[in-house]
């Protein structure tokens, strides 16, 4: 069905346009410019490329941990599509190896069926550190095994990442998750600076919610974060919710890391598009005070971050352009994933969202299909 559309403002991913006309036709979008057609929808507001978050634990009421099923898969697409995520990583934490592989069935179930916004799936554990297990059940933590390695090497999870402790992963191990195309991030950890490099040099491109979980910057070793500044190579996750990281400590990142290697995410879980202010973790439970989720043993446990919301924290608080924020929501994660995701061009396929001027989401496409509609 062919969709033509005259957008009052239209953020392609690395400019700013004004009333131009877009045609979209097979999920993709087909034109840019020109005359517009005569049944052409006017957008009123900005249409931008949707937005990639590479770390969902859950959404809608579905947590992935607790409920490994297609099912859940399309409770947190809709849960996050009304906040502009149209692809989005969901994501395991440390958990036992028969959940990682209903986990990784379901992730391949939901690829073959379509389900929108579903792109891989992010392993984050179990191969961690205890002293920064976080929210993590340190009873599952454990070294790489050909048990984890069988799943991590299987060809029908679309994109696949794996967070990890570098002193608990030899660099050998990682080059071998590499190999098999991983994406490898380093996070949960307390390895030195040294250990860190190590691991980026045999591989690793990624820092899983960056200052969060992981040795922290001294005067005589860099530690996690101060390797994660260092990498101009690797791309580092920020959880930007006013909890996890100060503004403060977001503008330090965003001066010392190259453009486009500073990436919003989520880390949400299973609140975010619900009513319910508890959910059941392991043999916890976690409750949300606002937007602060904290577990009965105290810590932060996740997040009820949406991905506008960071956009507009991120631009609210560290005073970053809005073209910027939005590629930090978008196209930054793309390129880390290697996908080609974060634009609005002729040939892409039409993920787009239009929002308003406060940067509520007013509606969502993912592959041309309206997915969000407000109101």
């Amino acid at each position: 069905m062919v969709q033509a559309f005259i957008a009052q403002q239209l953020f392609d991913g690395e400019q700013l346009h004004k009333d131009v006309a877009l045609t979209v036709d097979g999920g993709k979008v087909v034109s840019i410019g020109g005359t517009p057609a005569a049944d052409a929808v006017r957008l009123q507001g900005l249409l931008a490329p949707g937005l990639i978050d590479v770390q969902v634990n859950g959404g809608g009421g579905a947590l992935f941990n607790n409920d490994t099923s297609v099912n859940a898969l399309g409770k947190m697409s809709a849960a996050h599509a009304r906040f502009g995520t149209t692809g989005f990583m969901p994501t395991l934490i440390t958990d036992q190896v028969d959940v990682m592989q209903k986990a990784a069935d379901a992730v391949s179930a939901a690829l073959k069926e379509g389900v929108p916004g579903v792109l891989g799936v992010h392993f984050e554990g179990p191969h961690l550190s205890a002293p920064k297990k976080g929210t993590h059940e340190e009873c599952f933590i454990r070294p790489l095994s050909e048990e984890e390695l069988a799943i991590y090497a299987r060809d029908d999870l679309g994109l696949k990442m794996v967070t990890l402790a570098p002193e608990n992963v030899s660099p050998e191990d990682i080059a071998k998750l590499v190999s098999l195309g991983v994406k490898v991030c380093l996070g949960h950890s307390n390895a030195d600076g040294k250990t860190a490099a190590a691991a980026v040099a045999a591989g690793a491109t990624g820092f899983t919610h960056l200052y969060n979980a992981m040795s922290p910057l001294h005067s005589r070793d860099p530690g996690m974060v101060g390797t994660a500044l260092i990498s101009d190579g690797c791309w580092c996750g920020l959880i930007a919710d006013g909890h996890h990281v100060s503004a403060e400590a977001m503008t330090l990142a965003l001066k010392a890391k190259p453009r486009g290697k500073i990436m919003l995410v989520t880390d949400a879980m299973s609140l975010v598009g619900s009513d319910e202010q508890s959910f059941p973790l392991f043999s916890r439970t976690v409750t949300r005070h606002g937007d602060k989720l904290t577990s009965t043993t105290g810590e932060l446990a996740g997040s009820h971050l949406d991905m506008i919301g960071a956009v507009r924290n991120i631009r609210d608080w560290c005073k970053v352009d809005l073209s910027e924020a939005l590629r930090m929501a978008g196209l930054y994660p793309a390129e880390f994933l290697g996908s080609k995701g974060g634009r609005i061009t002729e040939g892409a396929a039409a993920d787009m969202i239009l929002v308003n001027d406060d940067l509520q989401v007013q509606r969502t496409w993912i592959g041309g299909q309206e997915v969000f509609t407000a109101g």
